[in-house]
């Protein structure tokens, strides 16, 4: 019934054939998989599985009903980006004009005015641009998810510094431009995870210096002995965030996780033995970076 890799709409089943009562029927049967109302795909999706990939599907669906000029925006045009951000429950949307917005039908609508160097088309999708769609989440989320989405949008080459510091000197003077040159201020491309981003964002609310995120470490008489996540050079001091997914990502052929957590410690005696402290952080100590702050102290004052 459904194409192995689409999605086809009640207008589209009913041309073929099928009738209201039918497509009650499949749904109910689970033969067919409801994207949102009047669209559907094969139960058996992998797409379905997946956050970002439904959220796709959803702008799909609903980009066609829309009124013309309307604009995929935020979060939904980060998604569209893969920008590493909450996948939003409604699809955002900004259509050119003045006054208020509204949320209805799985839709947020915002209404504001958009340049033409703003817009991109995407797949046959008209969505913000990736500057203007860092631009709107650093207005309307927490300084530490926009800055991840920054992070994440200049470490993939989405767009350049040079792009980003155009957009945020249009916003001078408007709602929430300070927040925008807040996190565009904040933002570095040598982030290489989420959590590495997050970690910045922690390290500067605990009031520690700023370190050199893939910061290499010289070996003597030059050369690089390794590059960590985080570099405090003048403080003798080397900081690594150990996301669960690092060491199946470091896997070479034939190796196992074992093997890997093994030639980290070969890695990490390397690196005190050249006099530098290490201070291990994980996922989980983020949220409450405190007792990593003051680790990174205490090897600070050992410097």
């Amino acid at each position: 019934m459904m194409p192995p890799d689409g999605m086809r709409t009640r207008s589209q089943l009913l041309a073929a054939g099928y009738t209201d009562a039918e497509l009650k029927a499949l749904r109910r049967a689970g033969a067919v998989a409801l994207v949102r109302r009047g669209a559907y795909v094969d139960p058996h999706d992998e797409r379905l599985v997946d956050p970002a990939a439904r959220h796709r599907l959803l702008v799909r669906a609903t980009v066609p009903r829309t009124a013309a000029g309307s604009v995929v925006s935020h979060a939904s045009a980060a998604v569209l980006h893969g920008l590493p951000v909450e996948v939003p429950e409604y699809v955002h949307l900004t259509r050119h004009g003045s006054g208020g917005g509204r949320i209805a039908h799985r839709v947020h609508l915002h209404v504001t005015a958009l340049g033409a160097d703003e817009v991109v088309v995407r797949n046959g999708i008209a969505l913000t641009s990736p500057a203007r769609t860092l631009v709107d989440l650093a207005r309307s989320l927490p300084f530490s998810d926009a800055v991840v989405a920054a992070d994440s949008a200049l470490a993939d080459a989405l767009l350049g510094r040079g792009e980003l510091d155009l957009a945020v000197a249009g916003t001078d003077g408007r709602r929430g431009g300070p927040a925008v040159r807040r996190v565009a201020a904040f933002a570095d491309g040598r982030a290489e995870s989420v959590a590495e981003s997050l970690s910045r964002v922690a390290l500067l609310r605990c009031g520690l210096p700023a370190p050199v995120p893939q910061w290499p470490v010289p070996m003597p008489g030059g050369g690089v002995l390794a590059r960590v996540d985080f570099g405090w050079p003048e403080l003798r001091t080397v900081g690594e965030v150990d996301g669960r997914v690092k060491y199946g990502r470091l896997l070479r052929p034939g190796q196992s996780a074992g093997d890997a957590v093994y030639a980290e410690k070969l890695r990490e005696d390397a690196i005190r033995a050249q006099g530098f402290g290490v201070v291990r952080w994980t996922w989980a100590d983020i949220a409450d970076f405190e007792r990593v702050a003051r680790r990174l102290r205490a090897t600070f004052r050992q410097a």
